[in-house]
């Protein structure tokens, strides 16, 4: 049993073709199945890179008798699911050069170059006003990274030598093997000894200035330039900035925009859009305020004359919204929504209704006569606020179907009758 289950039996004949020897193979015939099709193969002499990595992959698992057994008995999936340790977990570059040396092929320079691995990107997030995005602005940010050791030149020996570490045979990885029923599971993990790097160097040789480590620590001040017109979410890339470490091709500092609220602006892509109440007399006479923009600028807004704003109405300004990005000369269109607000009940006299209805349009033709008054039930208009109503009647549907489920609950329980002596 493996995982709580036994294994599915898949394709166990795979690896043998791919190395072009029997399935009853011994070591010698494989390894030489594996130099004569390596060597046609490697990338270096013009061979397929894809090929390469299958025969190396192929000749890792056979090589291994453990690996082989559970491939010869369950097959390739056996060896994803964890039962070998992991699949792949070599470099065919580094199984190649243990059969020919790393001066093959004219020095392997491309296959060293090919096993460097891909520094990690060290992203941060940065805030930003509305402000910062309409008008541009440079931050300078004060960062810490690892670099390599300048005395060393990342080696971490005086020597300029390291040594193979003895816990993990230079892998930078340990296998551990536990017994599951009548399986053998066996799990990789990151040499301790080593911290993964596979090798050692003996305290006399340590580099005195990074102990060994390879790297030290270095400040670094950089200058975030946020243009106009960046977005929200907008990345800011410093390329091969991040921290650097032996064989590796150093990662990118990757800055993230993130875009504060703004008190009074809220932004939609390349559009502005701002709140302004009115009062009654303003909507229906006409109005004027000023608006203090994101540059600084007092903008003058005003009706025309006659003009009445209705309650809930935008209007737009253009080419005072946001700048466009890479082409600041181009802006949005700052939106204006206006909210109306009415006087409150009693605030005016009844001579003053009567003075405004003289001035306002007529009410509708339709007036009721006194027949049809008579014939009319007349009601009471009260104050409510919609919102809490609507919450007081979810909350009363709620308990109401919680009670309707507790009934059921109650006619499905089993009747207990008592036995009659």
């Amino acid at each position: 049993m493996f995982g709580g289950r036994a294994p599915r039996r898949s394709d166990n004949t795979k690896y043998y073709e791919t190395l072009g020897v029997s399935k009853n193979a011994s070591q010698d015939e494989l390894k030489k199945a594996y130099r004569k099709s390596a060597i046609k193969n490697h990338p270096d002499k013009g061979g397929d890179p894809e090929k390469f990595k299958e025969l190396s992959h192929a000749y890792e698992v056979l090589s291994d008798p453990e690996k082989r057994e559970i491939y010869d008995q369950y097959g390739e999936d056996a060896l994803k699911e964890g039962m070998g340790g992991g699949a792949g977990a070599h470099n065919p570059f580094d199984i190649f050069e243990s059969f020919f040396g790393a001066g093959a092929f004219g020095g392997g320079s491309s296959s060293r170059m090919r096993r460097q691995r891909q520094g990690e990107d060290v992203v941060h997030s940065l805030k930003v006003s509305l402000e910062d995005l309409y008008n541009g602005t440079t931050k300078k940010l004060s960062l810490s990274r690892n670099v390599l050791c300048a005395k060393c030149k990342g080696k971490g020996s005086k020597s300029g030598a390291s040594g193979v570490c003895h816990g993990c045979h230079g892998t930078g990885m340990k296998v551990t093997t536990r017994q599951i029923g009548f399986m053998v599971q066996q799990m990789q993990h990151i040499c301790s000894d080593c911290r993964g790097s596979g090798e050692v160097i003996s305290d006399r040789d340590k580099c005195p200035q990074c102990r060994g480590n390879k790297v030290t620590q270095e400040k670094k001040v950089l200058e975030v330039h946020v243009e106009k017109g960046m977005q929200h979410g907008q990345k800011i890339t410093f390329e091969g900035q991040a921290d650097e470490a032996p064989d590796t091709v150093t990662g990118d500092i990757v800055f993230v925009l993130q875009l504060k609220d703004h008190s009074k602006f809220k932004r939609r892509l390349d559009d502005l859009y701002v709140e302004h109440t009115l009062s009654l007399t303003e909507a229906l006479c006409g109005f004027q305020f000023t608006l203090t923009h994101l540059d600084g600028r007092q903008l003058l807004i005003k009706s025309n004359p006659g003009e009445i704003i209705k309650p809930d109405q935008y209007k737009a300004i253009n080419d005072e919204g946001m700048p466009q990005h890479r082409r600041p000369f181009m802006k949005g269109k700052l939106y204006i929504h206006f909210n109306v607000v009415f006087p409150e009940s009693g605030v005016l006299t009844v001579e003053q209704c009567r003075a405004l209805e003289s001035i306002l349009p007529p009410r509708p033709s339709k007036q009721l006569t006194d027949m049809e008054l008579d014939e009319c039930e007349e009601t009471t208009l009260h104050d409510v606020n919609i919102e809490e109503e609507m919450r007081r009647r979810q909350q009363h549907q709620r308990q109401q179907e919680a009670y309707d489920e507790d009934d059921d609950d109650e006619g499905t329980m089993p009747r207990v009758q008592c036995a009659q002596q």
